[in-house]
């Protein structure tokens, strides 16, 4: 286990441009969680990770993106995202982005080895066991493909979820099994995403859940969007929100309430 640095770690938050633009809530969410870890949260300026761009072969969009992002969390001890895709984005790939760049190459290394997704930094560098948060009601939980398969984020965020109250968690079928999202992906191969989608769909109401939570908010609005189509009352939350207990705003895809 990393071992987090004496006195309170600085954490650099990188929002992700979904959270920045489609739910704030998982931001906040995010940072209310690891200052209750302890740790001296701030959220630079920012832009894209680059991942768009570096899955459609734009290498130099995706490196002039990267040197952004170094630029802007060298001052912390760690970046932590609520999004396995984009810190597997900065872990895994910055350093094959800079191979062949003798100057910027130890700083891409550098910071991919100060960044962790969310879950995994509480519990495995923190060593976060439980959370106080409530959630009443059953849940199911979607392994997200590049949490899982380039961070290995797992038990992480099922170890905190047991410790929330009311809360139960049911496994589905196949929950390390692509939804579908996969950023540009969607878009390109729209047929299949679908079908891949759907599938999980099936899996999700199977399950008999009444919420579907993820660490991504891409995997989330997909599945969201499906369920919705399909008529399914399962609704879809991010895991930091559950977490941190901030479910006062409405379930993914779903409008606002309106006040009476």
């Amino acid at each position: 286990m990393p071992t987090a640095p004496a006195g309170k770690p600085r954490v650099g938050l990188f929002a992700t441009c979904l959270v920045d633009l489609m739910r704030p809530s998982v931001g906040f969410a995010a940072a209310k969680l690891l200052e209750e870890a302890g740790c001296e949260v701030d959220v630079p300026v920012q832009t894209c990770c680059g991942q768009p761009a570096f899955n459609s072969g734009d290498r130099s969009a995706a490196r002039d993106l990267a040197i952004q992002t170094i630029r802007a969390f060298e001052p912390f001890d760690y970046l932590v995202a609520p999004s396995g895709s984009c810190a597997g984005m900065i872990k895994a790939h910055y350093v094959e982005l800079f191979s062949d760049d003798p100057n910027w190459l130890p700083k891409a290394n550098a910071l991919a080895a100060r960044t962790y997704e969310l879950t995994s930094f509480l519990v495995d560098v923190l060593g976060v066991e439980r959370v106080e948060a409530r959630y009443d009601g059953s849940v199911t939980y979607h392994d997200s493909c590049s949490g899982l398969r380039e961070l290995g984020v797992r038990t992480q965020p099922r170890k905190l979820l047991k410790s929330v109250q009311g809360l139960t968690l049911i496994e589905m079928a196949e929950t390390d099994v692509c939804c579908g999202f996969g950023g540009t992906f969607a878009v390109k191969y729209g047929d299949i995403s679908g079908a891949i989608v759907g599938k999980k769909a099936e899996n999700i109401v199977a399950s008999g859940a009444s919420t579907v939570l993820a660490g991504d908010l891409g995997c989330l609005m997909n599945m969201a969007g499906k369920l919705s189509r399909d008529g399914q009352p399962v609704v879809a939350r991010h895991v930091a929100e559950v977490l941190a207990g901030m479910t006062d705003e409405p379930p993914i895809g779903m409008p606002a309430t309106k006040a009476s």
